[in-house]
């Protein structure tokens, strides 16, 4: 690892209104892929610039090239078919959901590559370095395996993983070779096994939850690995599922946090620390020397402006367990996790983001 980012953010961002607008009218045919792509190239300009406007020191393309975080997966692979999921919702206009998703259906068939269409825009247009993001193999494992419909193609759920680590794995040495400087795996798969009834309810769904951790920890450190030998970053993201505010999981680290810190091939942990969901900071005693904790302290799920001198506190709190140095901040997650995005305004976004800036700076100083 050859950089240091001591103020940071998970990647999505929200979507600007004509995004929205451009995207409805691909999927009803009345705008073609050419001038989406057009409208996409010109909103993902804007948010760089606004990130530039910040003082952000890492760029992302907010996502704007994904209906979710999930979604460029999908959408460079054959073999998924529509489908509709119940999930958990908690928070607002939470409670058990039917949601539309996708399930393997079929062999999966690479058309092209996951990212490469998003690094090669931002290698020539971002104003500095900037992360690609990828969606955990675990989070397909949990939510894209349904008995009947993919097991015709994927007799277990370890034989689907098996074909998407590759996969990934795959597109992640591409990045890396494309001089890609931060490569960051989303996986709020992990914090599902801190919540009980969340665990209890995935074993319902025929998840072996017993050996989740160390299924997903191995398919995340294969996937990660070509950057673990190279001038790359690569990061791990948890959180506890955030989606137009709502969250899935409640609980602490601590049932995972030895495993996790230790037998990951990660330089950087982003965890969600916005809330009493996420629990203390005594699980950070785990954390190796070399590793950098980024605090996730700053929400994106409510409208309201955090403390910085609340802020302040919680960081001098958490270097108690972790040195100050091995530490950074961030928000807990995205902004727009799914396209339509979380309850904030583009300026209320972009406030939060020059509060992590600024108050990272009181900390460790001038950023760039």
């Amino acid at each position: 690892m050859t950089q240091q980012y001591h103020a940071d953010h998970i990647g999505s961002l929200l979507r600007p209104p004509h995004l929205l607008a451009a995207r409805a009218q691909y999927a009803e045919g009345r705008l073609s892929g050419e001038e989406l792509r057009g409208v996409e190239d010109q909103a993902i300009l804007d948010i760089l610039d606004v990130q530039r406007q910040t003082g952000i020191p890492i760029y992302s393309d907010g996502e704007y090239r994904r209906h979710s975080w999930l979604t460029a997966t999908n959408d460079a692979l054959d073999g998924f078919v529509p489908e509709h999921v119940m999930v958990p919702w908690q928070g607002p206009g939470g409670g058990m959901t039917k949601t539309s998703s996708q399930v393997v259906g079929g062999k999966l068939r690479q058309k092209r590559r996951l990212h490469g269409h998003e690094s090669t825009f931002l290698k020539a247009h971002a104003p500095g370095p900037f992360k690609i993001t990828l969606a955990s193999v675990m989070m397909y494992v949990g939510q894209a395996y349904k008995p009947g419909v993919t097991d015709k193609s994927y007799p277990t759920r370890a034989d689907l993983r098996a074909e998407l680590v590759n996969i990934v794995r795959n597109e992640v040495r591409l990045l890396v070779e494309e001089g890609v400087s931060y490569i960051q795996i989303d996986d709020p798969s992990l914090t599902f096994y801190v919540d009980e009834q969340l665990r209890e309810f995935l074993r319902g769904q025929g998840l072996d939850m017993d050996h989740w951790v160390e299924e997903a920890i191995a398919a995340d450190n294969a996937c990660l690995e070509p950057a673990a030998h190279s001038p790359s970053i690569g990061a791990l993201h948890l959180c506890r599922g955030n989606s137009q505010g709502r969250w899935l999981a409640n609980g602490g680290y601590e049932p995972i946090a030895e495993r996790l810190f230790n037998l990951v091939q990660a330089d950087r942990f982003l965890l969600e620390y916005d809330s009493e969901r996420a629990g203390g900071f005594e699980p950070l005693r785990f954390v190796p020397k070399g590793k950098t904790v980024v605090l996730g302290l700053v929400s994106t799920k409510n409208r309201e402006l955090e403390s910085q001198d609340e802020l302040l506190r919680r960081i001098e709190e958490a270097s108690q367990y972790v040195p100050v140095e091995q530490l950074a901040l961030s928000p807990q997650c995205g902004f727009a996790t799914v396209s339509v995005g979380n309850p904030l305004t583009y300026d209320e976004q972009q406030r939060k983001l020059q509060l992590v800036v600024e108050t990272a700076e009181r900390v460790w100083g001038r950023l760039l």
